[in-house]
């Protein structure tokens, strides 16, 4: 009864041969729609989809993969740089479900539907009308009022396009306010005429703006002469003569109603009235396994045909739970929602609307009260109705003996209710308190002792993206290094064995080191400080310190690791916590190593800027290095660039802790940045085993420190910033022309073939074992190693100057240029 074509009958056939109506265009259109009549002063005919999940019930995968795919054409024609800018509106009610899925096709954007739901508290951010429909004021009511004033592309989601009035229409409301370069019009049809079409490239023209359309399918309708007024006629003829009533139940005994607690994640939006975000999106996924799995355990026995509806503007939360529920049962499932649209319906096979069921609204809509619509469920077969409303629906009217429960119970033996809470949005405050630190074993394999992580738990988002597409976003400008993690490096055996091999070669070399910088500190920047390692290649070093200073002077020193992200500065939220609980002139910044003092520059302009937008001072910007082979800070091990087996390894050396993360869709601006803790890896960790063979040769190094420090406090230990001088000078030297492509030093060479797409490595001539790893590793990823006579570091990795993903051939070894 639901289906395009019933046995061989278009469902716009009724509708064509009595008004002339017809669809001219693509060969799919009678495929995507059927057409319906409906009282409407402004337009007689529907267009009515298919495939859409609103008016026919439809299997969800069909309905959820036709907005998917128009988002990766979406995605496709902005290229990575623009779509990850981009901002998706949807259009209520139709197209709030749509506008999602085409949110989800284009990738981790945000997304926003129109409403015509005003909520106390929240301003509107924009309006507009729309001119041929039964309900016409659109509000604009993003939590976020920033989230439409970026830069970046808007794209407008809607069913269909008849004239394209509602996207000039929003376009020129929002361009007044938030003007921008681009717009991105999707539509699963676009039905416009050629003047409209014309229209709307004018509208281009004036605005200066480019807008492109991407749709499923295009064509116009054809219109006789009168249409109009010959379809309102044949709409009250069918009225009077009781045609579009709802089908008779029979005589059995009403269906019974069950409620189904779907454990909704707290706080998570139930769509995009208010702006829908990656992060949300993260947690929908995460959550949805569980609750379509209390609906499924709900239904009752032998279900065979199942109904998912959506109730208005509801439509993605229904989808989705619709979508994961066909895949776990072996019932027919399909999914629709309630409306606003009054429809005539006529019970035959040539029309789009066969049936329809009538009730009050129950969610005290703002324009008052007035009738509601489920179509195409009543005698379509359905023993089971999934009803999904949002708790500002879930009211008596709801419940009442002539409200949309008991219709749905007249037609269908099981109706289940699920109530999705509605999300209200609160302004954001700045909290009194910022959180306590995240400690293992809940975050991070190492002891709660050794290390406070002031950041926010992400593990359970998918950040993770392949290396060379990473690498070319990045360099193209789509996306900063921090906005996603590289998939976590699994060591062979053959390296694993080069790491412990390393570690027992350099265990006593490193111990010293530890040693040395910490004795430096605690006899010239405080006699108790607060170690603050930079995540994370600081914080194993900040815990040897802190252990080094347990074993010689008894001190219990804190630690905590901070996110510092290069172009974005220092967790300011980080530093106000630091602030809060410690005197700024005792927190020492710790980190690894040096390369050519990148983050040494970051960490200074930060707290700089901090301190001044703060009021709060004594903050010492100056870097404590294991190891300085850069000349770039005063405080510091050892300034030889030998192989710190730390850097050999990702997480599994670093308390199975990723890289910090700063996206603006999951750091919000009062929230610590974030990084996910891989348990899974716990079988390759290796991260405390590294600090106890260090620490267990600490007796023996420590007359070598003494000696060592002695001559160091004694010593002109100026920057002299010859790795950053030798940076520039290699940058030119190989026509990289980016000194943020050259990464020098043991360390930074082992990320670059760890992590990016290494191009070519340059050692030192006579460089050893210290090299050993990287050679395995070049070798490995197809990278050649070239032998240099005037390097400052032992080695110096550079990073493909080709951002394209030809950069690697497809077994993803490098390709030489």
């Amino acid at each position: 009864m639901n289906n395009a074509v019933n046995d061989g009958v278009w469902s716009g056939s009724w509708v064509a041969e009595r008004l002339g109506v017809g669809l001219v265009g693509d060969d799919t259109l009678p495929a995507l729609l059927g057409l319906a009549l409906r009282r409407n002063p402004r337009r007689a005919h529907l267009l009515v989809s298919n495939v859409l999940g609103k008016h026919v019930p439809q299997s969800p995968a069909v309905v959820y993969e036709h907005g998917f795919r128009l988002g990766r054409r979406v995605a496709a024609l902005l290229g990575a740089a623009e779509a990850g800018d981009a901002v998706v509106l949807g259009y209520a009610e139709t197209a709030t479900g749509l506008g999602h899925a085409v949110a989800d096709g284009l990738g981790a954007v945000p997304y926003l539907h129109s409403t015509r739901r005003p909520v106390p508290g929240v301003a509107p951010a924009g309006g507009f009308e729309e001119s041929h429909s039964h309900a016409t004021s659109h509000l604009l009511l993003p939590q976020d009022p920033g989230l439409l004033a970026g830069r970046g592309p808007l794209v407008l989601v809607d069913d269909e396009f008849s004239t394209g009035n509602t996207v000039l229409n929003t376009i020129r409301d929002l361009h007044r306010r938030y003007p921008r370069e681009r717009y991105v019009v999707v539509a699963l049809v676009d039905m416009r005429s050629a003047a409209d079409s014309a229209r709307l490239e004018r509208f281009a023209e004036e605005t200066g703006a480019r807008v492109d359309l991407v749709a499923a399918a295009s064509g116009t309708v054809r219109l006789p002469e009168g249409v109009l007024e010959k379809g309102q006629r044949l709409v009250a003829d069918h009225e009077s003569a009781g045609s579009g009533t709802v089908v008779a139940a029979g005589a059995r005994q009403p269906g019974s109603v069950t409620e189904v607690d779907l454990h909704w994640p707290a706080g998570l939006p139930d769509g995009g009235r208010h702006g829908f975000t990656p992060a949300h999106r993260a947690r929908l996924e995460e959550a949805l396994p569980a609750m379509a799995g209390r609906i499924r355990d709900a239904l009752p026995a032998g279900a065979r045909r199942v109904l998912v509806l959506g109730f208005e503007e509801l439509m993605y939360a229904p989808l989705r739970l619709a979508r994961r529920l066909e895949q776990e049962v072996d019932a027919e499932v399909r999914f629709s929602t309630t409306t606003r649209s009054p429809v005539l319906a006529v019970d035959d096979p040539g029309y789009a609307i066969r049936t329809r069921l009538v009730f009050p609204a129950h969610d005290d809509p703002a324009d008052g009260p007035g009738e509601r619509y489920a179509y195409n469920v009543a005698g379509a077969g359905f023993d089971t109705v999934v009803a999904v409303v949002d708790s500002v629906a879930d009211t008596p009217a709801l419940h009442a003996p002539d409200g949309l429960l008991a219709a749905l119970a007249a037609h269908v033996p099981h109706v289940l209710l699920a109530v999705v809470p509605s999300y209200v949005p609160h302004a954001p405050e700045r909290p009194v308190m910022l959180p306590e630190p995240l400690r293992g074993p809940a975050f991070s394999s190492y002891a709660p002792e050794e290390v406070g992580w002031l950041l926010q738990d992400l593990s359970g988002v998918t950040l993770e993206a392949p290396t060379e597409e990473r690498e070319e976003a990045i360099q193209s400008g789509g996306a900063h290094y921090a906005e996603s993690l590289p998939v976590e490096y699994q060591p062979s055996a053959q390296y694993q064995e080069l790491f412990h091999a390393a570690l027992e070669a350099s265990a006593a070399r490193i111990a010293q080191a530890v040693g040395v910088v910490t004795e430096t500190v605690i006899a010239e920047r405080s006699p108790r400080p607060v170690l603050v390692s930079l995540a994370r290649a600081g914080t194993p070093v900040g815990i040897l310190m802190r252990r080094w200073a347990q074993f010689r002077h008894g001190l219990e020193l804190p630690h905590y690791a901070v996110s510092i992200v290069r172009g974005r500065g220092i967790d300011a939220n980080a530093l106000r916590w630091l602030a809060d609980r410690h005197d700024p002139r005792d927190v020492v910044f710790v980190d690894g190593w040096t390369g050519k003092g990148a983050i040494t520059r970051e960490l200074a302009q930060a707290v700089e800027e901090f301190e001044a937008a703060e009021g709060v001072t004594g903050f010492d910007p100056e870097i404590a290095v294991l190891a300085d082979p850069g000349s770039c800070v005063r405080t510091y091990g050892t300034r030889e660039d030998f192989l710190i087996p730390s850097a050999c390894l990702n997480s599994t050396v670093s308390g199975l802790v990723s890289r910090t993360v700063l996206r603006a869709d999951l750091v919000g601006p009062h929230d610590f940045h974030g990084a996910k803790f891989y348990r899974e890896l716990a079988g390759a960790d290796v991260s405390v085993a590294f600090l106890d063979a260090v620490a267990a040769r600490f007796p023996e190094a420590a007359d070598a420190v003494d000696g060592a420090v002695k001559e160091l406090l004694a010593a002109d230990r100026t920057p002299t910033w010859a790795g950053w001088r030798a940076v520039e000078r290699i940058s030119e030297e190989y026509g990289i022309h980016d000194v943020n492509l050259v990464k020098p030093g043991v360390g930074e060479t082992t990320r670059v073939l760890l992590r990016r797409v290494p191009w070519k490595i340059l050692a030192r001539k006579g460089a050893g074992a210290d090299l050993d790893h990287v050679r395995l590793l070049a070798e490995q990823r197809g990278v050649p190693v070239e032998e240099a006579d005037d390097l400052p570091y032992t080695c110096v990795g550079l990073i493909h100057p080709r951002y394209t993903r030809g950069a690697t051939g497809a077994d993803g070894r490098a390709v030489n240029v």
